[in-house]
C-alpha cells in the first residue's frame, strides 16, 4: 500500500525569498548541510536553486553571487503535490518531469520536499541509491 507523500516528505524545508543574493543561499546550504533551497516571492513558491544550479547557472557564467538573486538563476517551471497524495504520484510526477525534488505545497504554503533519496530509501532501500541517499553524508 502507498504511502503519502507526508510520510517520505523532508519537513519544513529551507525557504529564501527571491531576492537573496546567491552567496547567501550556498552559505546556508552549506550550513544545513543540504543541496536545495526553495524560493519563495511573497511566501509562495517560485523556484528551487540547488547547488549544482549556483556553479552552472551562476559561477560558470561569471555571475556576482554577492549581487546576483537567486530568481535569476532558480528552476522557475516548479511542479509541486500535496502532501497527501500518495507516494508513488510523486514518483510518477518526477518520472514524468525528470526532476530529482519536489515540493510539498499545502495550502499555498511549502510545508515539505520530497527527493529521489527519500523515494529510494523508502521504496527500495537496498538498492544502490537507497544505500547512498541514507548513508550520511561526507563532509
Amino acid at each position: 500500500m502507498p504511502k503519502s507523500v507526508r510520510d517520505v516528505m523532508t519537513s519544513n524545508p529551507v525557504c529564501l525569498p527571491a531576492s537573496t543574493p546567491i552567496r547567501e543561499a550556498a552559505r546556508v546550504m552549506r550550513e544545513n548541510d543540504i543541496g536545495d533551497v526553495v524560493v519563495e516571492k511573497g511566501g509562495k513558491l517560485c523556484g528551487i536553486v540547488t547547488d549544482r544550479d549556483i556553479v552552472v547557472r551562476a559561477v560558470a557564467e561569471s555571475k556576482n553571487v554577492e549581487t546576483t538573486s537567486l530568481d535569476a538563476i532558480c528552476s522557475q517551471e516548479v511542479s509541486s503535490i500535496a502532501p497527501d497524495r500518495p507516494d508513488t504520484e510523486a514518483v510518477q510526477l518526477m518520472k514524468d518531469k525528470s526532476i530529482r525534488r519536489l515540493p510539498v505545497v499545502e495550502n499555498g504554503k511549502v510545508v515539505g520536499i520530497v527527493s529521489l533519496g527519500d523515494l529510494a530509501i523508502e521504496k527500495d532501500p537496498r538498492s544502490a541509491l537507497g544505500k547512498i541517499s541514507a548513508a550520511a553524508a561526507n563532509v
